[in-house]
């Protein structure tokens, strides 16, 4: 597999799971509408509230993510190999130089936040710093820096204000239902019956469903972040060598949170990285293992 080939393939991929988790939170929003009899008035009042939630998200995630994950602005001075690489990776790939965070943790990590190139931000652990050779650190900042190109932060945002919504939409559903409210009209009634035991089962499931389909998203973006990290350091084996070396050390990040996992490069809850289906139907990053093997083939 070629790295041009691999991109590509990622790139269609996301596409693909975007457009159908669109289709998803429509279909979704019309059962559950028509299981309460309003309309889409009902879906109107929700999208509002959400729509709300998602502005203040969408300005301010860069700094919440950085204050949750104890982050604090990197100096040239203190840190001058990490700045250096940052800076000459951000001209090799034609984008404004994001700016520079270190995390004061022992464990090896590293994210990428900001809602597009001209706001974004890379943040390392002072771990992650001690323990890569420089090559290795290039490759993880070239996949920082192509999630940042690609506007994985912004796509993911987008992602997570559907799964949010979808959220929002069955809760305020079953609290509509649980103090009886929807239509009072016969006709509507007896119309919406079955769409009233579809509605149910939408309300229990959906939310679930579209974290799955968050956490694909997710995983497919990792992949297309690594094949476009090995393109700009032409070295796919720097970012392999420093996969095995993070998902080798045990050290768990202090600040974890599930909130902001998927920033990272790596999961960044050691000793939850079960191998069985359901937990990877959850989880926000793909095996270590795969992530290696593909890069090994470019």
């Amino acid at each position: 597999m070629t790295v041009y080939n691999s991109i590509g393939s990622n790139k269609r991929k996301s596409f693909l799971l975007l457009v159908g988790f669109i289709i998803f939170f429509a279909l979704v929003s019309y059962i559950l509408s028509r299981a309460l009899g309003y309309g889409m008035s009902f879906v109107g009042i929700m999208l509002v509230i959400s729509g709300l939630m998602s502005f203040f998200s969408y300005y301010y995630s860069d700094k919440i993510v950085l204050s949750m994950a104890g982050a604090r602005a990197a100096t040239e001075k203190e840190f001058p190999m990490l700045y250096k690489i940052v800076q000459n990776l951000s001209i090799g790939n034609g984008q404004p130089m994001p700016r520079i965070y270190v995390i004061d943790d022992p464990a090896m990590n590293a994210f990428a936040t900001g809602r597009d190139p001209k706001h974004a931000v890379v943040a390392a652990t002072t771990g992650i710093l001690a323990k890569l050779e420089k090559i290795e650190l290039e490759g993880v900042m070239a996949h920082e820096l192509s999630h940042v190109k690609n506007y994985d932060t912004r796509l993911m945002g987008i992602v997570s204000v559907i799964a949010g919504s979808i959220a929002i939409l069955a809760d305020g559903f079953m609290h509509m239902l649980w103090w009886g409210g929807g239509s009072r009209d016969d006709d509507n009634k007896n119309a919406n019956a079955i769409f009233l035991i579809l509605g149910i089962a939408v309300a229990v499931l959906a939310p679930i469903a579209a974290m799955i389909i968050q956490m694909a998203v997710s995983r497919r973006r990792e992949f297309l972040a690594d094949a476009s990290g090995a393109l700009l350091t032409r070295y796919p084996e720097g970012l392999a060598r420093a996969l095995e070396k993070i998902s080798g050390d045990h050290q768990q990040l202090r600040h974890a949170n599930t909130a902001t996992a998927h920033f990272y490069i790596s999961n960044p809850f050691k000793g939850k990285r079960e191998k069985s289906w359901f937990i990877h139907l959850f989880s926000t990053h793909p095996p270590v293992e795969d992530r290696i093997k593909i890069l090994r083939s470019m």
